[in-house]
């Protein structure tokens, strides 16, 4: 069968978590499975296996019954950039002493909703807070004050 071209990026925050996980079981494990991405979204695998097909279907990734999956390199482009997103929120929100599951929720809600121009910021803030532990003290006090 043809394989067709992605004709533009994806604004599905679901098609990104799908393309996130993947990527990020990709490069930790090298290898994704319907399995591990089911268990990661905890969805089904059948729900997993339909996102699955649809995606290979519109040029994001490849998928081979009983062999696992493996993205295109428009799929790969998107993966990284999600899970790019995701760990500058996280980084930037977990200095300043937010708990985990306050920074998973809020990561989770901001990162498909930003705009190219808002992630080159916050990664400069983040590299200069974490290049300045003084600041990022004298910031969290501030914090605690207000």
């Amino acid at each position: 069968a043809k394989r067709r071209e992605p004709t533009a990026h994806t604004d599905s925050p679901a098609v990104e978590d799908y393309l996130e996980q993947i990527h990020n079981l990709i490069e930790g494990k090298g290898y994704a499975r319907v399995v591990d991405i089911a268990k990661n979204l905890d969805i089904s695998q059948a729900s997993v296996t339909n996102m699955i097909q649809r995606l290979d279907a519109e040029g994001y990734l490849v998928y081979e019954r009983y062999r696992g999956v493996t993205l295109t390199d428009a799929g790969k482009k998107i993966g990284q950039e999600i899970a790019h997103r995701h760990d500058v929120l996280t980084r930037l929100l977990s200095g300043f002493g937010l708990d985990p599951a306050t920074v998973h929720r809020d990561v989770e809600g901001m990162e498909h909703h930003m705009s190219k121009q808002t992630l080159a910021v916050l990664t400069l803030l983040l590299e200069e807070l974490e290049g300045n532990p003084e600041l990022l003290r004298k910031l969290k006090r501030r914090l605690k004050a207000a």
